[in-house]
């Protein structure tokens, strides 16, 4: 065996830097495997746990922290698995393949974040000149939870395109009425019953306007744009106010503020931003422990 000629403390060393490296390995290759930029975060969140849990259980045999933890591993792990089922299916048929090569190529057909702000403007564009009242709610940042909807709707898990979006907002086809949910650049479902805000609006604005306030005062991390059927008015509401009247160029131009990559300072909710405060704190920590010891040998 090649580990029989090694002395034991070499040899428990080399075992766990094996068992360090494939683990990381292991979370770059998911990572290259799920390249939406929320997976990215929950990978990294996981990481975090995981090597708590390491530390918990073989250094500090802390059983019942342990015990917590791998639990909570264990349910994340499947959260992962549920949202993003799609991406790990294509990881199983390509395994089974042996189609490796496969992996770590980009997908060509994903579109790129301004083709699909592109696609809502120019739909919304033309609904606004044929006076087709609409209403698309778009995920900004984390997840909507989808229980905070009256009703859910229809579920399309579709691509993005102008085509796509003007088609279900005709009055004769039976997704028309209601919200059109948008997460990333896939449209999630249409027909989605939003719940209305009990502020008291201006005449001039309907139930759309009203379920676009009434949204986005319960969910932060969303934006609506609303189509005025009887004006062809565009409007924009975040925060439960609405930006009005807007034109098309304004429009995308706020789309593009609204959904572009969050800064690396910003606060992320959930499993993130518990592994970013993490890493902040280790980080101070190892400074001050840098800083103390040279502060020392200065002294010496």
């Amino acid at each position: 065996m090649f580990w029989s000629g090694l002395p034991d403390n070499l040899y428990v060393i080399l075992r766990q830097l094996l068992d360090i490296g494939l683990l990381f390995f292991s979370f770059y290759f998911i990572s290259l495997l799920i390249k939406e930029r929320r997976a990215q975060r929950m990978i990294r969140g996981l990481l975090i746990l995981i090597i708590v849990l390491f530390v918990s259980d073989r250094i500090f045999k802390l059983t019942l922290f342990s015990f917590f933890l791998e639990r909570l591993v264990i349910i994340c792990s499947l959260a992962m698995a549920l949202i993003f089922q799609s991406d790990f299916r294509r990881f199983l048929e390509l395994l089974g393949k042996g189609d490796f090569s496969q992996f770590f190529e980009s997908n060509p057909h994903l579109p790129k974040e301004d083709s699909v702000i592109d696609e809502i403007v120019d739909a919304v564009k033309e609904l606004s000149q044929n006076r087709t009242g609409a209403l698309i709610i778009l995920e900004t940042f984390n997840t909507i939870e989808e229980r905070i909807f009256l009703n859910p709707g229809v579920k399309l898990n579709a691509e993005i395109s102008k085509e796509l979006l003007q088609t279900i907002f005709q009055t004769k086809t039976l997704l028309h009425d209601g919200a059109v949910f948008i997460r990333g650049s896939q449209i999630v479902s249409a027909s989605v019953i939003l719940p209305l805000s009990d502020r008291t609006a201006s005449r001039q604005l309907g139930t759309r306007h009203r379920a676009a306030m009434g949204i986005t005062e319960r969910v932060e991390n969303c934006i609506c744009v609303v189509v005025s059927e009887e004006t062809g008015s565009i409007s924009l509401g975040e925060k439960g106010v609405l930006n009005r009247p807007l034109t098309a160029n304004k429009l995308k131009e706020l789309l593009e503020e609204k959904l572009s990559k969050p800064k690396e300072g910003e606060v992320v909710t959930g499993v993130t931003r518990l592994s970013k405060k993490i890493g902040f704190q280790g980080l101070n920590m190892l400074k001050s422990i840098l800083r103390l010891d040279y502060s020392k040998s200065r002294r010496k």
